[in-house]
């Protein structure tokens, strides 16, 4: 499987072709629908989010909401391009000087780009934005579904924003708390003391970032290999998640705390028992060892620099005059973390699908869906 997004942020639409996907699988447009206005929510989320509806338009590769086996291509519109038409028309009437950005911000594309590909800035920061997520959700939304299907439940919680740590624990109940919060936590007592650093942040011109944790459930051991470099699964997991904007590490399971401790603390030990097979009596290693599902939830977290973009803009240097001045201001959130949730765990979605559809046929729904039962029967028996 594969596929390419398409789109600038205030031009007129984003698009996407995806490619591999078995024919068969049911495809429901309200649950993408609805995955792209989780991803809108959130305290701390600019003004682009009250012009925006995000809704995915499904072009082909989709009949009777079944996939058809060609390629499936969807579109979300930008209801924001109305205000941007001139500036960013494709044809040589585009007004190319009123919205010109002379001042790059640090910790954008902005400089860098410029430098790469010898544009101008305004070209750089459009195709950069975030506003590419929403294509991704959609896009992950439909391997989401698929795994659903498959009994394959992907979750997941804001660990931290800013200075504040949450409380995390494993009950229905806590994950119901994640479900019904703004925050996307699961500790009540932390959400005052999230929206007092909101307020602070937005007050001062500054902007936050987090730690997130997603989690994928109901995963039998063997996907992914060891035997290449590219096809370790939490190799490419961390490249899926790498390449969300503002993310700047990933780690599974225990993470980095696992070079503070002995081997013994940290490796997880094996059990057996019949009818289930194989298991860990921990998950230390967050599901994966060798490259490979061991059988265990998956279990990875992410952490995101603030939002570059400050109202309280950081120094920079002006292209043109070489002057030291403020770097320019575009329309941008102070908090995103809730929202990079839904993305992280949408691109991990494409992912694992992904290394579904290398392991087993899948040409089909019909023969996806029979080699996987297969299988797990196969290890419970082992």
């Amino acid at each position: 499987m594969r596929y390419l997004t398409a789109g600038e942020s205030h031009g007129p639409k984003l698009v996407a072709i995806l490619e591999g996907v078995p024919a068969g699988a049911k495809i429901d447009k309200k649950l993408i629908d609805k995955a792209l206005e989780e991803r809108q929510k959130g305290p701390g989320r600019g003004g682009r989010m009250s012009i925006e509806k995000d809704q995915v338009v499904i072009l082909s590769g989709i009949r009777g909401g079944v996939t058809t086996g060609a390629p499936i291509a969807l579109e979300i519109l930008n209801r924001d391009w109305t205000n941007w038409e001139k500036v960013m028309a494709w044809d040589s009437d585009a007004d190319l000087e009123s919205r010109k950005v002379t001042t790059p911000r640090p910790g954008h594309a902005d400089l860098t780009g410029h430098l790469k590909y010898r544009t101008e800035v305004r070209n750089v920061l459009e195709r950069a934005s975030a506003r590419e997520t929403a294509m991704r959700v959609a896009v992950g939304n439909v391997a989401m579904q698929i795994l659903a299907a498959l009994g394959v439940k992907i979750r997941g919680q804001v660990l931290r924003v800013g200075k504040i740590q949450i409380q995390v624990e494993d009950s229905p109940e806590h994950w119901e708390r994640v479900s019904a919060s703004e925050w996307k936590v699961g500790d009540a007592q932390s959400e005052e003391a999230l929206y007092a650093q909101l307020k602070e942040a937005q007050k001062n011109g500054e902007s936050l970032g987090g730690i997130i944790q997603v989690q994928v459930d109901h995963l039998p051991p063997g996907l992914g290999s060891y035997v290449q470099w590219d096809r370790k699964l939490d190799g490419r997991l961390a490249q899926a998640v790498l390449s969300v904007q503002a993310m700047k590490g990933v780690s599974f399971g225990m993470g980095f705390a696992a070079g503070e401790h002995f081997g013994s603390e940290v490796h997880d030990p094996i059990g057996y028992a019949g009818g289930r097979g194989y298991f860990r009596y921990s998950n230390n290693a967050g599901g994966i060892e060798g490259g490979m599902t061991n059988g265990e939830p998956i279990v990875l977290q992410a952490v995101m620099k603030p939002i570059p973009t400050l109202y309280n803009p950081l120094q920079t240097v002006n292209m043109e005059s070489k002057e030291i001045m403020e770097a320019s201001v575009e329309r941008s959130d102070v908090c995103a973390v809730p929202a990079a949730l839904i993305v992280l765990q949408h691109v991990v979605a494409w992912e694992i699908l992904q290394a579904v559809v290398d392991k087993f046929p899948s040409d089909t729904w019909e023969e996806l869906q029979k080699a996987w039962r297969d299988y797990f029967q196969y290890v419970s028996e082992q």
